[in-house]
């Protein structure tokens, strides 16, 4: 194990940073800094405020992370950071500190897109992933089908919701409602309350083109609680919300096993860069 590579990692695409430190796939430490608390009151994460908020993070949070793992900074063998996507002025910070740290420390930089590595850090728990990889990557920024032949180099984007992914939808929902943010945990304990065929499903199906399976949860979630007649209850709205994004999540799946679309068809954002995994060369 000792001649495994160690490998520390910065994350700073949206309001948190996190920073682990792995001995080949052994996770050593995972600390993170959270700015939710920063964003609360605006309903929403506000760039400026995530960027300002990694400045003042970012070299404490390594420190705590390295002490966790037992280990200087100098055992390091290399440094990987979050290239893309994600918020222009939240991903400069970390991609600068992990600049500025393998330049001092002489070590080797490595971009990382961070939608490859929702999939890749299933090998942490569950060992090697088997090739070809379909994974289903519904976060609070994506929800996207992705297959991967070889996840260091070759991830491909199969399709999409092209308007809001369940994360961001359960924020405009909770915003609706008065919940607070982030929406997503509040919005998880209502539904477990409600009645998920209280509120019938107005949302279209799928089309055709996986790389268009619509979601509108957060616009068909609004319309039904600014309906006075409809009788909705927050327990009621939250779990028909959950219910119906995970629905359009799933739609994806069926349409896309049979006939795949080229990987020229759709995209996923990325950042100069920013490829599944490579030196940070041109940043």
């Amino acid at each position: 194990m000792a001649d495994e590579p160690l490998v520390l990692g910065i994350e700073t695409f949206c309001d948190e940073i996190g920073v682990g430190i792995v001995r080949g796939t052994t996770l050593l430490a995972d600390a993170i800094a959270s700015s939710v608390d920063e964003h609360a009151r605006f309903g929403g994460v506000v760039p400026e405020v995530a960027s300002r908020a990694h400045l003042e993070a970012m070299v404490p949070t390594i420190e705590r992370a390295l002490k966790e793992a037992g280990v200087s900074a100098r055992d390091l063998d290399g440094i990987a950071v979050t290239a893309g996507p994600g918020l222009a002025g939240a991903l400069l910070v970390g991609v600068s500190a992990a600049k500025a740290y393998a330049y001092a420390l002489g070590k080797p930089l490595y971009g990382v897109n961070h939608l490859a590595s929702h999939i890749c850090v299933d090998q942490l728990e569950h060992g090697a992933l088997p090739e070809p990889t379909m994974a289903l990557l519904v976060s609070g920024g994506h929800s996207s089908l992705l297959l991967s032949s070889d996840i260091t180099s070759d991830v491909r984007p199969m399709g999409a919701t092209i308007d809001d992914a369940a994360g961001e939808a359960f924020d405009k929902i909770a915003r609706v409602l008065n919940l607070g943010f982030p929406g997503g945990p509040v919005i998880d304990r209502y539904a477990r309350e409600g009645d998920p065929s209280a509120i019938a499903s107005t949302s279209p199906s799928a089309t055709p083109a996986v790389s268009q399976a619509r979601s509108m949860v957060g616009t068909i979630a609004s319309r039904w609680a600014r309906d006075a007649t409809s009788g909705t209850t927050p327990p009621n709205l939250a779990c028909s919300s959950t219910e119906e994004a995970t629905a359009s999540a799933s739609r994806v799946c069926p349409r896309t096993m049979p006939t795949p679309v080229s990987s020229q068809d759709v995209s996923i954002p990325r950042t100069r860069g920013s490829s599944a995994m490579g030196r940070l060369s041109s940043l």
